[in-house]
């Protein structure tokens, strides 16, 4: 009787050079771009100033780049970019106006703890 455990599946795999050099070449860009995110949004929180007028921006921009990360993230790696584009949308809408709503819920809040604490004599 054969172990399940011993087989080795990448030896079972056909695939041409060409196809082994295309998803090399997919996994560098995905490396690259997301990379290039990601040090965007580490060199804008520590050469700008949280005291600068343009901080606000910068929040934002944190928030587009992190969303724009997430949905690539769910694209490539858990294959929801070769889906349907239909398939596409029923699962990222929804999660979009999740993330959205919670934005709007985050910032509401943060509004009102502040104007609570506006009042506050220290």
């Amino acid at each position: 009787m054969e172990r399940d455990d011993l087989i080795e599946y990448s030896l079972n795999t056909h695939h041409s050079e060409e196809h082994g050099k295309a998803l090399r070449t997919k996994i560098w860009k995905v490396t690259l771009l997301l990379t290039i995110i990601t040090a965007v949004e580490v060199a804008l929180g520590a050469y700008i100033k949280q005291s600068s007028g343009v901080w606000i921006y910068v929040k934002w921009t944190f928030i587009a780049l992190t969303l724009l990360k997430a949905g690539y993230i769910v694209m490539v790696f858990m294959h929801l970019g070769d889906e349907r584009k239909w398939m596409r949308n029923v699962i990222l809408l929804p999660y979009a106006g999740f993330i959205l709503y919670l934005i709007f819920i985050a910032l509401t809040e943060a509004l009102a703890v502040g104007d609570a604490w506006s009042g506050v004599a220290i």
